[in-house]
């Protein structure tokens, strides 16, 4: 891992406790792993209409929406990092964001939850609906979206976390996401001025 990368993991990564932020009182309503990630809306805490435009910025992307000006949420330096990928710049990070439209027919925001708003991190449970263009099903898929944010407002470190468990930076694992990560823009080819 690049020093840079190491910095902004050791100073930006958010560390979420996932089953106090999420968990339900009613024990029914969880999962097996004690967390319940389908966002309700309606519970949302009231945030900024700055912190609003974060949010939205990061769904277009999600949903395909690959813009230049959605990628300007992010710092220059920042880390993406979900159970495939770990990006440490913006330009790698938007290889990410480039691809989706190349692999999926149709990828929509169904919902989101703010969970919680800090000085320097958002946390909001997300619902995406993917649909792979080789194969014509769509799958939801509820995540844990955390955004740690810099003094100018920009994304510094944003986790996508599917299941219970924090993200594991070491062996095989962290080697693919990695390679994945270095290696996607080849093939996605994102703009050299981002």
């Amino acid at each position: 891992m690049s020093s840079r990368a190491q910095n902004l993991q050791d100073n930006y990564e958010p560390r979420p406790d996932a089953q106090s932020y999420t968990s339900n009182p009613d024990p029914s309503k969880n999962s097996s792993t004690g967390v319940d990630y389908e966002p309700h809306p309606e519970h949302s805490v009231k945030i900024s209409p700055d912190r609003e435009k974060i949010i939205k910025c990061i769904t277009n992307l999600y949903s395909g929406s690959a813009s230049k000006e959605d990628m300007q949420v992010y710092a220059e330096e920042a880390v993406y990092d979900d159970p495939w990928s770990y990006c440490d710049t913006r330009y790698k990070i938007a290889g990410q964001w480039y691809g989706i439209p190349k692999v999926m027919a149709s990828s929509k925001t169904i919902a989101t939850e703010v969970i919680s708003s800090e000085p320097t991190l958002l946390v909001f449970k997300m619902q995406q609906e993917y649909t792979p263009r080789v194969a014509h099903f769509s799958k939801k898929v509820n995540s844990l979206v955390s955004l740690t944010l810099d003094d100018e407002g920009k994304v510094k470190y944003h986790k996508d976390m599917w299941n219970e468990k924090d993200y594991s930076h070491e062996g095989l694992g962290k080697i693919m996401k990695t390679l994945n990560g270095d290696h996607l823009t080849k093939i996605t080819r994102p703009p050299g001025d981002l």
